[in-house]
């Protein structure tokens, strides 16, 4: 567990917002069980391979972070902001930022006092507009490390909780990352394992496009996506939660196999892994949606991590969880997958 622990914070420490996703993916190279090849395409996947024998699964998970681009640097040297990804602007205030430009430089996101507040101000967060980051610099020097398109991320130390919890940035989705990457380690000592394919897929954030690109290349015959979702914590209605400690939670939706699903459920009753259901009436939000309809469709289940505090620079996940998400991943394809 230690291990898994290491290869989580290691990897959610990575930069890797949409479209630059090349920090991360170096990452999950150093992590790849031996055995595995791996390549990049033209859209920044990473896809590892490994040749085994019969069937072809495919495991997902994103590589890309929420993050901020810079759309301009205002003549106080300040910087202007998009999102990049589903950013919170209501978490953004008196943040400390990591801006990658030439070299990375470090700000702050302005924070207007309370005492200068207007009634208006305590009942709403800025738009994403009207943020501002400090660096430090006038215009002049700003613009010799920085430039539009730069893209920003949030900083926040890794924190260790008790019962085995951990709380950084961008656990969506390299817990997710960690999981098919210990799933495929399970796998690989099996004899007579199948072939297995890993996308590490980008640009999820910003509506899944290396899913549909990443996929469409890779002709397997059943695929197991792996995402985070909502973990329970007070004030958070509890029917559309998860909660921690509680094992994978198994998604269930018009978009995913119904088999797989059931599968996935029995195989945890059978070795006695803990789980959940996440139910679901539509689509998941999530690049299953985009891989159940690559090329002739595949089938495709959905394997999701209970995390707290979604979207900010303190997500939660357990550790356990994530060991036993990738338990359960594994179990079920040396089971047989759907041919069992």
């Amino acid at each position: 567990m230690s291990e898994l622990k290491n290869m989580i914070i290691t990897l959610s420490q990575a930069n890797g917002t949409p479209g630059l996703e090349e920090d991360i993916t170096g990452k999950i190279i150093d992590f790849l069980p031996d055995g595995m090849t791996a390549q990049k395409d033209k859209n920044n996947n990473l896809i590892a391979s490994f040749n085994g024998k019969g069937k072809t699964y495919l495991l997902d998970a994103h590589t890309d972070r929420i993050g901020l681009i810079v759309t301009a640097i205002t003549d106080g040297g300040f910087l202007r902001v998009a999102r990049c990804g589903g950013t919170d602007a209501r978490v953004l205030a008196a943040q400390d930022v990591t801006v990658w430009g030439k070299a990375p430089v470090y700000g702050v996101i302005i924070s207007t006092p309370p005492h200068l507040q207007t009634p208006d101000d305590e009942s709403k967060a800025k738009d994403i507009d009207d943020i501002l980051v400090d660096t430090g610099f006038s215009k002049e020097e700003a613009e010799k490390l920085i430039s539009a398109g730069d893209r920003i991320t949030v900083k926040s130390p890794v924190c260790e909780l008790l019962n085995g919890r951990i709380s950084c940035p961008a656990l969506d989705d390299r817990a997710g990352c960690a999981v098919i990457i210990r799933a495929a380690e399970i796998i690989m000592q099996a004899e007579n394992a199948p072939n297995l394919k890993l996308l590490f897929s980008a640009q999820e954030e910003t509506g899944g496009t290396g899913a549909v690109t990443g996929s469409f290349g890779i002709d397997a015959d059943e695929c197991i996506s792996v995402d985070v979702s909502f973990a329970d914590a007070p004030d958070m209605p509890s029917k559309k939660c998860g909660k921690l400690d509680k094992g994978p939670m198994i998604g269930f939706s018009p978009v995913l196999s119904y088999e797989i699903s059931r599968r996935l459920e029995a195989v945890a009753k059978e070795k006695e892994i803990p789980y959940q259901l996440e139910l679901m009436s539509d689509s998941t939000g999530t690049n299953a949606d985009h891989i159940a309809l690559s090329r002739g469709g595949i089938k495709t289940g959905l394997v999701s991590i209970p995390l707290r505090n979604m979207h900010t620079a303190v997500e939660v996940v357990s550790v356990k969880d994530v060991e036993n998400c990738a338990q359960l991943i594994a179990q079920y394809i040396l089971g047989g997958g759907l041919d069992a």
